[in-house]
């Protein structure tokens, strides 16, 4: 199993709201500004080539500042469109804190991060030994009609704990501060919960009585 010593402290940061990647899931991202092409430019040179995904959170005065947690993925997937755009995928490996910002001369932020808090990320897969599954597909189907998302259900019957619940983490239209809640869950069950208690509040919000 790799360790958290074998991270970099310094990785660049890509502050994205509403835009959530957990430990182990795929996150397909385009990127078409000159700052964040340099960025992916620099990381393709590095032997870790990580992202930091983090939320950009408005702080005093209006100032943006960046949500003290966030996840950082490695480019497993790159290609070029004609127009000059790149298409990545970012695999995830692990949360990380941000410990401080670090602005110099390059366009994109970077940050001094710790690892050391998050240490199941880099393990094996999570399960969910409480996952009922049945009603919690009831709840989902209800909430993709109200939300008018569409989905392979056979595949979502069929899909693991892990990657079933954090898909939907990833996916769902939530608000930013929700898919931050989302991504700090201690364990795989608290991310189930916090999943359901969001498609719950959702519903109420649209006037359905939700009952499970």
């Amino acid at each position: 199993m790799k360790l958290h010593g074998d991270l970099p402290e310094k990785i660049p940061l890509f502050p994205l709201p509403g835009a959530l990647l957990l430990p182990r899931a795929r996150l397909p991202l385009q990127i078409f500004e000159p700052r964040y092409l340099a960025m992916l430019d620099e990381t393709l040179k590095t032997q870790h080539r990580l992202i930091g995904m983090i939320q950009p959170r408005p702080g005093p005065e209006g100032q943006p500042r960046l949500a003290a947690i966030g996840c950082a993925g490695r480019v497993t997937g790159f290609s070029e469109t004609e127009d000059g755009r790149y298409m990545i995928t970012l695999t995830g490996v692990s949360r990380f804190r941000l410990k401080r910002e670090i602005s110099g001369f390059a366009p994109y932020l970077s940050g001094e991060v710790g690892w050391s808090d998050f240490g199941r990320d880099l393990g094996p897969a999570e399960h969910d030994a409480g996952f009922a599954r049945k009603p919690f597909l009831r709840l989902l189907r209800r909430y993709f009609e109200a939300e008018q998302l569409s989905t392979d259900w056979d595949s979502l019957k069929e899909a693991e704990d892990e990657l079933l619940i954090n898909s939907l983490a990833m996916l769902c239209p939530f608000e930013p501060e929700d898919k931050q809640a989302l991504l700090e869950a201690p364990s795989l069950e608290t991310r189930r919960e916090t999943l359901a208690t969001l498609m719950e509040y959702a519903l109420r919000g649209g006037g359905e009585e939700v009952v499970q």
